[in-house]
């Protein structure tokens, strides 16, 4: 089903669908009733990718089909949010007259929020020159006029900014707003709505906990600042610069003061926890004054590697949310061993698609 034909009399029945086949790649393990979180029929999408086709005088967004590869236009989008395809349709209508700003675009980004900011990326193969950042902000003034908007221009090994690269998110959690600087092309969790329901299952299954949470691959503090009023303070790691540097700026934001963020990778985590290293990086950091009974992990697609994985088992309670099921029924090989499933969730953060993102709470045996 191509994302432009999705029907959302049908989204009730693929969830049902999707929900089953998730437990049943479950059943050799003593799984708790799964809990599910649905998302919404329509508009879910805070991000969207999409090529441009230039035809002529005419240009358009393009998407190819994932069966046999071709191209299809794309005039309205309905899995991305209404501000996304709102704008969308004013960008490409200025972009159509301007051949400064048109000439060898060949994708556009958009990166929007529930709070109403949008940030637009716009790649060339071309370089970038102050004739083209005059065009541009002159169509940005345009669209300032309905939007709070920013534009990026990005070609080979460049990157210019006509304000600034990101936009601010607030996402109203268990009655309290947080506040999240996000920027474009880094990650970002794609369904703002499901990813509210991840956090509030997250802080519904730690409530009362003890001691302090150490959390990995903690991005731009999308748990761990919420989270930090579950526990006495949160040791955090994330090996993208970008990311930390907001998670940095999101902790001052939101008035927190018990997350402490580490860059670097959960495999240098390890090592340097095991003494195998030594990092500058933790100059001043004792790792030692830290009590975590509580590790959340939110890997890649691969999921944990084999040392972080035996690394985890020495925590009283882990928080795993995954997006591939697969490498989490493969860790949970492991897991399982020491630690017996609590709580198990589906957050349906891509509708309509094969892929799920599960959560799983964990306590030792």
């Amino acid at each position: 089903m191509r994302p432009t034909q999705i029907d959302p009399l049908q989204y009730d029945s693929l969830l049902s669908h999707k929900s089953k086949a998730l437990q049943h790649s479950f059943t050799e393990f003593d799984m708790p009733e799964l809990e599910i979180f649905p998302s919404t029929k329509l508009n879910y999408r805070m991000r969207a990718e999409f090529r441009v086709w230039h035809d002529g005088a005419d240009l358009f967004h393009i998407m190819f089909d994932s069966q046999n590869k071709e191209k299809y236009q794309v005039s309205d989008f309905p899995p991305a949010s209404n501000l996304i395809n709102q704008v969308m349709q004013d960008l490409l209508s200025l972009l159509k007259q301007n051949e400064v700003a048109r000439r060898k675009l060949f994708q556009i980004d958009y990166l929007s929020t529930l709070s109403g900011e949008i940030v637009v990326s716009l790649l060339y193969h071309k370089p970038l020159d102050e004739n083209w950042q005059a065009q541009i902000e002159a169509i940005l003034n345009v669209l300032r006029e309905k939007y709070v908007i920013d534009i990026v221009g990005r070609a080979r090994k460049q990157k210019m900014l006509m304000d600034k690269d990101f936009v601010t998110e607030k996402l109203l959690i268990k009655g309290k707003t947080y506040t999240f600087k996000q920027i474009e092309n880094s990650f970002t969790q794609p369904n703002a709505q499901v990813n509210i329901n991840m956090i509030e299952w997250a802080l519904d299954v730690t409530q009362n906990s003890q001691g302090d949470l150490l959390e990995l691959y903690c991005g731009l503090g999308n748990f761990s600042i919420p989270m930090a009023q579950n526990f006495a303070r949160v040791l955090a790691t994330e090996i993208s610069k970008t990311s930390v540097a907001a998670a940095q700026v999101n902790i001052h934001a939101n008035g927190t003061h018990n997350v402490t963020i580490l860059r670097m990778s959960s495999e240098e985590f390890v090592e340097a926890q095991q003494g195998k290293r030594e990092f500058n990086r933790l100059q001043g950091i004792d790792l030692s004054v830290y009590d975590c009974q509580t590790v959340l992990v939110d890997p890649p697609r691969a999921g944990l590697d084999d040392e972080t994985v035996k690394m985890v088992q020495q925590y009283q309670n882990i928080v795993y949310i995954s997006c591939n099921p697969e490498t989490l029924n493969s860790n949970l090989q492991v897991l399982n061993k020491t630690h017996k499933v609590q709580r198990f969730a589906l957050f349906d953060q891509f509708p309509y698609t094969h892929h799920v993102e599960a959560g799983v709470y964990l306590t030792r045996r």
